[in-house]
């Protein structure tokens, strides 16, 4: 069997046969591990048009050159580490790969989960120079300041976290493959784990005691400058600028990153959490964010699945699941506004800054319809102009005296976030929008080349090209197409029909 018909499975120590492509050779590590077969030449997809085979090539080399051999880095430069909630999207696009990769890419993650059930933010990898990135391991100290609650001794990690998007994550991996999922007990694996995450955020993280998430970091949240912080931010003394260095600025321009101001107080605030042994609810910064916790009643929703599929019942979680839907509306929903609003659990009050945030909890599946039309009134308005002023659903107010197209979730579009929406449409039963914006991100990755984040009016790209969960996102949009009526996100219904891994 020659080069064009196998490649070496490094992580089953045997051969794998494979359909590849006539293309130019693979960039990268160039070798796929699995013990499926891995098609880079996909099939068309039923209920959809025909994939366009080089946008699919694109983003697979993309993530093939991203690989660590465990785990997909969002990009080499600027990322060099495994993020959370990027490895949740990033196994959501590898499942039409590589459901095998894109489960251990996963289960790399929960590696390095912590005794008291938090997934930090960055897995370290130990091969990269202390320099590279800031914060660096040796600045949060896991295993020493994170010791009484469970850090691991062996991996080094962050010390705070990201949204939980992992749960649905790991349904829609098993959903690709569910024999090799159950041959492996991927989902026995990943279960209890992601239990114990959930009770984290469900308990350690009540801050406000109102039944939601608080998150205690702007980094937590994932969109790390967005204007929504600026308020609670403002009582925060910053770091002195000489005790840190920013490795962001060697990446990207100043004027399109945080500034030193507010990177101050972000050091200062992890700085202060990790000498308080990373103890919950110490922080003068803790804030309830629609998009957060509209992500933990997606995968709580996704549990139950999981549960059923390991034989117990799900009925406990999907009623857990409907009753943070009603928090979050008690809580969060501004009805005159028609958005969703983060709640400053420090100050008491709503933080009336309109960011995309407010539009993720069109994800959820128990939203009442009068809600659901009033969100999609709120995107299509002149606040985000999807469909008519912008081309990807912007990150902030398009209004805001806040609002710059290129300067850090202060407006840029990113293509998480409108994958977010676009599955939230489809969801609700907003075809042509959601087709629409569809056609839009995957039209946009291909001519930015997979890049972080874009300009949301000329779709100019922005931060680091050859971005990992940008090209995975666009691998899913290729396999779920315009008209395809399955439940987008498998939380609807959990039916498994959502087998990506199955079509064509």
């Amino acid at each position: 069997m020659d080069r064009a018909t196998q490649l070496t499975a490094r992580n089953t120590g045997h051969l794998t046969p494979v359909r590849t492509i006539s293309s130019p050779p693979f960039s990268g590590h160039g070798e796929v591990p699995g013990s499926e077969a891995v098609a880079y030449d996909p099939a068309v997809p039923k209920h959809s048009v025909p994939v366009p085979r080089s946008l699919h090539v694109r983003a697979a080399r993309v993530l093939e050159g991203n690989w660590t051999g465990t785990s997909t880095v969002p990009s080499h430069g600027l990322y060099p580490h495994q993020w959370s909630w990027d490895s949740a999207f990033i196994a959501i696009g590898l499942r039409h790969l590589s459901p095998l990769r894109a489960q251990t890419e996963l289960e790399t993650l929960l590696s390095g989960q912590w005794e008291d059930g938090r997934i930090p933010h960055i897995v370290f990898n130990p091969s990269v120079p202390l320099d590279a990135y800031f914060p660096s391991p040796d600045f949060w100290r896991s295993s020493t300041a994170g010791h009484a609650a469970g850090a691991p001794r062996t991996v080094q990690t962050s010390g705070i976290v990201q949204p939980p998007v992992h749960a649905l994550a790991a349904w829609l991996v098993h959903c690709a493959d569910p024999g090799l999922s159950r041959a492996r007990g991927f989902l026995a694996q990943v279960y209890p784990r992601l239990a114990a995450w959930h009770r984290y955020l469900l308990h350690r993280r009540d801050l406000g005691a109102g039944s939601l998430a608080s998150v205690v970091h702007p980094w937590e949240q994932g969109m790390d400058n967005s204007p929504c912080w600026d308020a609670p931010l403002s009582r925060i003394t910053p770091a002195p600028a000489r005790s840190f260095r920013r490795a962001d600025l060697d990446h990207g321009a100043p004027e399109d990153r945080p500034t030193d101001l507010d990177y101050g107080r972000y050091v200062r605030l992890a700085t202060d959490y990790r000498d308080a042994g990373y103890a919950d609810g110490t922080s003068d910064f803790a804030v309830e964010d629609p998009a957060f916790n509209a992500l933990l009643i997606a995968s709580e929703h996704a549990l139950a699945r999981i549960a059923q599929e390991l034989g117990a019942t799900g009925t406990a979680r999907h009623a857990r699941a409907e009753r943070l839907t009603a928090a979050l509306i008690e809580r969060l929903w501004d009805p005159a506004e028609e958005m969703f609003f983060c709640r400053d659990v420090r100050g008491g009050e709503l933080i009336r800054e309109r960011s995309v945030s407010g539009l993720v909890p069109l994800l959820l599946p128990g939203l009442p319809q009068k809600i659901t039309d009033a969100l999609v009134r709120t995107l299509g308005g002149a606040h985000f102009g999807l469909g008519d002023s912008t081309r990807l659903v912007p990150s902030y107010d398009l209004l805001g005296e806040a609002f710059d197209p290129h300067r850090y979730w202060r407006g840029p579009a990113w293509f998480n976030t409108s994958w977010l929406v676009e599955r939230g449409l489809r969801t609700h039963g907003e075809q042509e929008r959601a087709d629409a914006l569809r056609q839009a991100v995957l039209d946009t990755a291909g001519t930015t080349d997979f890049a972080e984040y874009v300009d949301p009016y000329t779709g100019e790209a922005c931060g680091a090209t050859g971005f990992s969960w940008t090209a995975a996102l666009t691998l899913d949009l290729l396999h779920n197409g315009p008209g395809d009526d399955m439940s987008p996100t498998g939380i609807r219904t959990f039916e498994m029909s959502d087998r990506g891994g199955d079509r064509g």
